[in-house]
C-alpha cells in the first residue's frame, strides 16, 4: 500500500482533533480507511421523463408552479399542502404533509424540484424533500454512509471528498491488466471515485462489480493459500487404518449405507490415507445419516491407535451422541463424555484417562479444546453443527502439538456451489439421499393461530402415544418478549391439556441443568408437549415425537423451518409439521408454499437462495463467515465462483511469485497475519 495512504486522517483538510476522534469511532484511522469507506446506499435525484417513471418508485421531478400552494389543516397540528407543477406538457399534483411553512417560501411561477413517491395512476407525487429552484445545482446521485451520532452525513461527505481530491492518485491498481480487460472492469482509482460520487447508475454498477470481484478474489486467494499452507505444514499425517476391522464394524451395523453415505465415506477415508491433514465439510440433511458416516470415520482412526474427539454445540447433544455411539460401538472402544458440567473428582479422572490413552473417543462441547485437556496422539476431530472450527481453535490444537484430521459437519443444506466457494479452505462432501424406509414429514400451512382443529390433531396424536413440539419464534431484539410468548403459550396449552397430558417449557433463561432436565423428561415421554423458544436445544433425537407446530412460521427462513421440521420423522411412524403463519408479503407466502411441497433440504436451500437474494444465508452467528464491504456471498455467488476459479489458477500457476503483474495483489495478501511470511516467502 502506498505510504501516503497510511497517513492519519488528521492530514485531510477539515479534520481537526475532535472530528478525528469521532471518525476513529467509525473505524476510520488513516487515508486508506476513508477512501474505502463506501456508501451503503445512494439517494437518487436523477430527473427522468414522467413517461419513464414506475408506479410507486422514488422519483425526482422538476416543474413550474402554476398557482399558489394550498394548505389544509386537520387533526391535531396536522397539515396537507397541495400544489400543481407544470412538467413538460403534464400537470402534476404534489402533496406535502406537515410542512405548512413551505407556503410562504413558494409562489406561482417558481421553479421547484421535489422528490418523493410517484403515483402513476393519479399523476401525483407525495413529497419527502423539496427545493426551490432547479435540480441542476445538486449531484444526481448522492452517497449515504453508515454514521454515528457524533458525525453528520454532510461532514462525512465533505471529508471523503477532500480525501479523494488529494489522495486518490496514490491508490495502486492491484488487478492484472488482462483481468481488467477480460471482465471489462473499471480501473481501481476510477471505481473508487464512482463508488463515492457516481456520475450515473451504469458507472456505479460497474464500480460495484469491480469491488465485488476484487473482494472475492482476495478472499479466495487467502483461503486457498491457507489451505496450501495447512497441507504443506502437515505432511506425514497419513492414517493407515485397519481395513479388516473397519469392514467388520460396517457389516455389524443394523442398516445398509445409502449410496450417498458410501460416497462421502470413501472421500473421508481417502483424505485419511493422504499425507496431508484433512479439512473437510460434510453436508447432509437432517436424518440423512451423517452420524453413521462420522462413527465409521472415527473408528477408522481408532484402528491406527490414535485418539479421536467429537465436538458438539450443547451438553444435551453431547450426552445423546455419547449414548448412541456407545450403542453402535458396543465394547469395541472406550468413550468418555466431557462437558462443562462434569466437575471435581469425576472430571479429574476423565482428564487422567484421556492423558493415559485409556479412552479412544472423547465426546463433548467446547470444553474439549481447553488447556487442561491433554490428548494422547489425537488423530481425528469431528465438529458438529454451530461451530465453524475457526483458525483460533485450530491454533489451540496445533499449540498442543496436534495436527488431527478435521471433519466439520452441518445439517444446514447449503447449495453445493456456495458451500464449495464459501468454505474455500475446505473440501466438501454431500449426503443428498435419505435412508430407505423413512417416511417424509407431511407439512401443512394453517393460517392464523392455534385453532381447535390443530389442538384436536395434537390431542389425537398424543392419545396414540406420540409427542409434540410447539415452537415460538425467536425475536432476537427482545429476549424478554420471547420468553413471555413461550410462557403464555405454555399456560394456554397447560390449561387445555393438563392434567392428563404433561406440557414442558424450554427457554433461554433456564440454566443448563434445567434445560437438560426438561429435555430428558421429553425424551423419556414424561412430558408429551414441549413448548420451546430456542431451536438449538431441540437438536436432540426423540423418535417418539411426531408433531412439530411452528408459531409465526413466516418469521423463519426456509432453512430454519426445514431444520425444525427435521426434529420429527425420526421414528417409523408418520410425522407432521404444521406451520401457523399469516405472511403479509409474497415472499412469505411463497416460503410457506415451498415448505408444503418439498422435503428436500438442498432443493429448499436453492429456493431460499433465490428468495432471500442478499439476505444473510448463513445466519448472523455463523462465525468464520467473512464480512464483505460490497460483495454479498449469496446475491453475488456467481462472481464468488468466478473468483474461486481464478484464485485456483493463480495459486496452481504460482503467479503471485512469478508474474510481476501480481506484485500488488501479493503485497496485499501478505498483510494478513495468518498468511504473512509463511507461504509467499
Amino acid at each position: 500500500m502506498n505510504s501516503r495512504l497510511n497517513l492519519s486522517i488528521s492530514e485531510v483538510k477539515g479534520i481537526g482533533e475532535k472530528l478525528q476522534a469521532h471518525l476513529n469511532e467509525l473505524g476510520l484511522f488513516d487515508i486508506h480507511d476513508l477512501l474505502f469507506y463506501f456508501p451503503y446506499r445512494y439517494d437518487s435525484y436523477e430527473i427522468k421523463p414522467l413517461t419513464e417513471l414506475q408506479h410507486e418508485e422514488k422519483a425526482t421531478i422538476e416543474g413550474q408552479l402554476t398557482s399558489e400552494p394550498v394548505v389544509q389543516f386537520y387533526g391535531k397540528k396536522k397539515s396537507r399542502l397541495t400544489m400543481t407543477l407544470q412538467v413538460d406538457q403534464f400537470a402534476v399534483k404534489a402533496v406535502m404533509f406537515n410542512r405548512s411553512f413551505a407556503k410562504k417560501q413558494l409562489s406561482a411561477g417558481d421553479t421547484v424540484t421535489v422528490t418523493g413517491k410517484w403515483d402513476q395512476h393519479r399523476m401525483q407525487i407525495t413529497v419527502s424533500q423539496y427545493k426551490k429552484g432547479s435540480a441542476q445545482s445538486q449531484e444526481p446521485i448522492q452517497p449515504v454512509y453508515t454514521l454515528k451520532e457524533s458525525v453528520t452525513l454532510v461532514t462525512l461527505r465533505k471529508v471523503i471528498k477532500a480525501a479523494l481530491e488529494d489522495y486518490l492518485e496514490d491508490v495502486e491498481e492491484i488487478l492484472p491488466e488482462d483481468t481488467i480487460i477480460r471482465y471489462k472492469l473499471p480501473k481501481r482509482q476510477q471505481a473508487i471515485e464512482q463508488m463515492h460520487y457516481p456520475q450515473s447508475r451504469v458507472l456505479l454498477k460497474h464500480a460495484k462489480r469491480r469491488f465485488i470481484y476484487e473482494e472475492f478474489l482476495v478472499f479466495q486467494l487467502k483461503m486457498q493459500l491457507l489451505r496450501k499452507l495447512q497441507r504443506e505444514s502437515t505432511t506425514g499425517n497419513a492414517q493407515n487404518y485397519d481395513n479388516e476391522r473397519l469392514t467388520e464394524f460396517v457389516q455389524s451395523l443394523p442398516f445398509e449405507l445409502t449410496g450417498a453415505q458410501k460416497r462421502a465415506l470413501s472421500e473421508i477415508l481417502q483424505d485419511m490415507k493422504n499425507p496431508y491433514r484433512m479439512n473437510r465439510l460434510l453436508q447432509g440433511d437432517v436424518g440423512s445419516g451423517k452420524t453413521a458416516v462420522a462413527a465409521i470415520a472415527l473408528y477408522a482412526s481408532i484402528t491406527t491407535g490414535r485418539q479421536t474427539a467429537l465436538m458438539v454445540p450443547t451438553e444435551i447433544l453431547a450426552e445423546q451422541h455419547a449414548a448412541s455411539l456407545q450403542e453402535m460401538f458396543g465394547d469395541r472402544l472406550r468413550i468418555a463424555l466431557l462437558t462443562g458440567s462434569v466437575k471435581g473428582k469425576q472430571r479429574r479422572q476423565i482428564l487422567s484417562e484421556i492423558k493415559e490413552h485409556h479412552v479412544d473417543l472423547i465426546v463433548g462441547t467446547h470444553a474439549l479444546i481447553q488447556e487442561e485437556v491433554d490428548f494422547n496422539r489425537l488423530g481425528f476431530v469431528i465438529v458438529d453443527e454451530q461451530h465453524r472450527f475457526g483458525v483460533n481453535q485450530r491454533r489451540t490444537l496445533r499449540d498442543k502439538g496436534l495436527h488431527p484430521d478435521v471433519l466439520f459437519m452441518t445439517a444446514t443444506p447449503i447449495p453445493r456451489t456456495l458451500a464449495i466457494t464459501a468454505f474455500g479452505d475446505m473440501d466438501v462432501s454431500v449426503i443428498d439421499e435419505m435412508p430407505s424406509g423413512r417416511k417424509p414429514v407431511e407439512t401443512y400451512w394453517v393460517k392464523g393461530q392455534l385453532t381447535d382443529k390443530v389442538l384436536a390433531f395434537i390431542q389425537k396424536q398424543i392419545k396414540s402415544g406420540q409427542q409434540a413440539y410447539v415452537i415460538c419464534p425467536l425475536i432476537e431484539e427482545s429476549d424478554q418478549l420471547d420468553i413471555q410468548n413461550a410462557i403464555d403459550l405454555y399456560d394456554q396449552l397447560s390449561n387445555i391439556f393438563e392434567p392428563g397430558v404433561h406440557v414442558g417449557l424450554m427457554h433461554g433463561r433456564l440454566s443448563n441443568d434445567e434445560k437438560e432436565g426438561v429435555m430428558h423428561s421429553f425424551a423419556a415421554n414424561e412430558v408429551q408437549i414441549l413448548v420451546s423458544t430456542t431451536v438449538v436445544e431441540v437438536g436432540v433425537n426423540v423418535p417418539n415425537a411426531t408433531v412439530m407446530v411452528i408459531h409465526d412460521a413466516e418469521r423463519f427462513g426456509l432453512s430454519q423451518l426445514h431444520q425444525l421440521r427435521g426434529r420429527v420423522g425420526r421414528g417409523n411412524v408418520q410425522s407432521y409439521c404444521i406451520l401457523l403463519a399469516d405472511p403479509k408479503g409474497d415472499v412469505g407466502k411463497e416460503r410457506m408454499r415451498i415448505m408444503t411441497e418439498t422435503t428436500d433440504g438442498f432443493e429448499l436451500s436453492e429456493q431460499d437462495l433465490k428468495l432471500r437474494g442478499p439476505g444473510d444465508f448463513f445466519g448472523r452467528k455463523q462465525s468464520g463467515m467473512p464480512e464483505f464491504k460490497v460483495g454479498d456471498m449469496v446475491h453475488d455467488y456467481r462472481a464468488l465462483e468466478t473468483a474461486r476459479q481464478d484464485a485456483a489458477q493463480i495459486i496452481s500457476g504460482n503467479l503471485l511469485e512469478k508474474n510481476h503483474e501480481y506484485r500488488a495483489l501479493k503485497q496485499m495478501i501478505e498483510k494478513d497475519p495468518h498468511i504473512s511470511g509463511k507461504v509467499l516467502d
